[in-house]
């Protein structure tokens, strides 16, 4: 008997431990893209997850870009981060820097071999001997407008700068801007004016060498080009991100605007008509090769605990299996693009009623993409110091030293590069 109540009692005593070795593994997403019907969006799919997987579980926490920059770091330093973080080219170099990532190559190698990355979305994030980030999906930014406006006026979606600012301004009638364009300090605006710069010739900020060479004459071009369509554009521009920009499309206020997509403003808050909503590639200087800027948005996996970096990897799996892939991608549809080949036929991607409806405009947005650039990851090369520039929004504090401050686009590209120089150091 006493043998008996000993086993009991060291079966009780042993029972909290059991317990405690069974709890599962929790792991923190930190994402930027804050719209109520994207975090539902993805909630559902780590609702998914943690019901096959009840040894881990996934939370998520929506940030925003205006503090992240910042704000990660700090969080990270004083051990309060998340096990995941979104991110975009040049805000992973920023961690990487304070040693808060670990190269994923290796993981990235067997997710490519199944699932086939776009190569260039991989080598966005390739560099130091390393792949800092996994690849979630691609982003482009597009000329929008309404087919009948633009008959109505006459004129045909333009494909030349002439041609652009001409149309902005036979559109600014009867109270509507012809033309909506950011002219905030914020990364719209770094998106927008990049957008102009790389169809004007000015597509390198970094010499071969890694020194600047964003003071130059293209680039003063495309700032002048910039600041004289932005005087078609409503006077609230100068504090817009990118949900003022579709707000003033959708309302008709903005007869154009430049932006990634509007499919589900335009959708859900203004007409919804498909036939009418139309979609073309960023107008060039002089109607030669049409560029814009695009990019892989990835997710950087930052927990130094082997047993949360496991679940963080096993949740990245799922999201880009074909099955729930689509799914995640159309918590906007038209915005977010496949970076995988399967991922590109998933069912899930192109069954989704607004893609079926929209079909024609989101085929554009994929074709407009091919010829995607970003400021810091051009012609093969990979400048770290890209990172301290875009958190600091350089471009767009070059734009706003013109169309607010009143500087000619000669003394602010000047101005720009010097900028550029002292926090790159």
């Amino acid at each position: 008997m006493k043998s008996i109540l000993k086993l009991a009692l060291a079966t009780t005593m042993l029972m909290p431990v059991a317990a405690l070795a069974q709890e599962p593994v929790e792991v923190t997403l930190w994402h930027m893209e804050q719209p109520p019907h994207r975090v539902a969006r993805v909630q559902e799919l780590i609702d998914a997850f943690n019901a096959a997987n009840p040894d881990i579980v996934v939370k998520q926490e929506p940030q925003n870009w205006g503090e992240v920059y910042a704000k990660a770091p700090a969080a990270l330093a004083a051990g309060q981060g998340p096990d995941m973080l979104f991110a975009i080219p040049d805000f992973t170099p920023i961690l990487k820097d304070i040693g808060a990532l670990t190269s994923v190559e290796d993981f990235v190698k067997e997710l490519d071999a199944k699932h086939d990355f776009v190569d260039s979305t991989v080598e966005a994030y390739s560099y130091d001997g390393g792949v800092w980030a996994v690849p979630l999906y691609n982003m482009a930014m597009n000329l929008w407008y309404r087919k009948s406006v633009l008959e109505e006026a006459g004129i045909e979606a333009p494909t030349t700068w002439e041609e652009w600012r001409a149309a902005a301004e036979k559109l600014s009638v009867d109270g509507v801007s012809g033309m909506g364009l950011p002219a905030n300090k914020q990364l719209y605006t770094d998106q927008t004016v990049y957008s102009v710069m790389v169809n004007g010739g000015a597509t390198e900020i970094y010499n071969e060498d890694g020194t600047l060479r964003f003071d130059n004459p293209e680039t003063v071009g495309a700032y002048e080009f910039y600041a004289d369509l932005n005087t078609f554009s409503p006077a609230d521009s100068t504090s817009w991100t990118w949900g003022e920009a579709e707000a003033c499309f959708s309302s008709k206020a903005c007869a154009m605007v430049m932006q990634f997509s509007v499919i589900a403003t335009y959708d859900t808050q203004a007409e919804g008509d498909a036939a009418d909503l139309g979609v073309a590639a960023i107008p060039s200087k002089d109607g030669g090769e049409h560029n814009t800027i695009s990019y892989a948005n990835a997710v950087m996996l930052l927990s130094k605990d082997e047993a949360k970096m496991e679940a963080s990897k096993k949740f990245v799996s799922f999201l880009l299996e074909p099955e729930n892939y689509g799914r995640f991608l159309n918590m906007e549809p038209g915005l977010f693009m496949p970076v995988t080949a399967d991922g590109a036929e998933a069912e899930t991607f192109w069954a989704d009623p607004m893609v079926e409806k929209y079909r024609e405009q989101i085929e554009t947005v994929i074709d407009n993409a091919q010829n995607g650039r970003l400021f810091g990851f051009t012609s093969g090369r990979t400048f770290p110091s890209i990172a301290a520039i875009s958190a600091q929004n350089i471009i767009a504090e070059t734009l706003q030293s013109i169309v607010v401050s009143g500087q000619s686009a000669a003394e602010a590209v000047t101005a720009g590069q010097a900028r550029m120089q002292e926090v790159a150091q």
